[in-house]
């Protein structure tokens, strides 16, 4: 009988988080206190778990790491279809770090926030699409 899989080994429970990640940076700025910056860590939190996600469903090792570039690559070393426009995905990154701290970047502007939610939006989509 095979071991009992654990929640981080179970694909579908990264891509489970990977939604909750986006329906929060989707609910857009619930009050004007709300930062920009936050819902693009959340919209870089919902591509970097459905990237490994594809990862974890494709038997491979997930790296510790939040660059979406480097996770992206490694889905294509072992054979995913990473088409380029998932590959513009790497601007997250940004969001991982140096958006989530004061004076490490400039304020998120509206129309960035909006492109990092339809950036992420797309990668989920294509894990789903992978996955399937």
């Amino acid at each position: 009988m095979p071991p009992e899989l654990r929640d981080s080994d179970v694909p579908e429970e990264w891509l489970r988080r990977a939604r909750s990640n986006l329906a929060l940076a989707r609910a857009g700025r619930p009050a004007p206190e709300a930062l920009y910056e936050d819902l693009c860590y959340d919209a870089h939190q919902a591509a970097e778990k459905a990237i490994k996600a594809v990862l974890i469903g494709r038997r491979s090792r997930v790296p510790k790491t939040h660059s979406i570039g480097d996770l992206l690559a490694l889905a294509s070393n072992i054979g995913v279809d990473v088409p380029l426009e998932i590959g513009k995905a790497s601007a997250l990154t940004d969001y991982a770090v140096h958006a989530r701290y004061p004076g490490l970047a400039e304020d998120v502007t509206e129309e960035e926030y909006r492109r990092a939610v339809e950036l992420a939006e797309r990668v989920v989509r294509w894990a789903e699409g992978v996955l399937r």
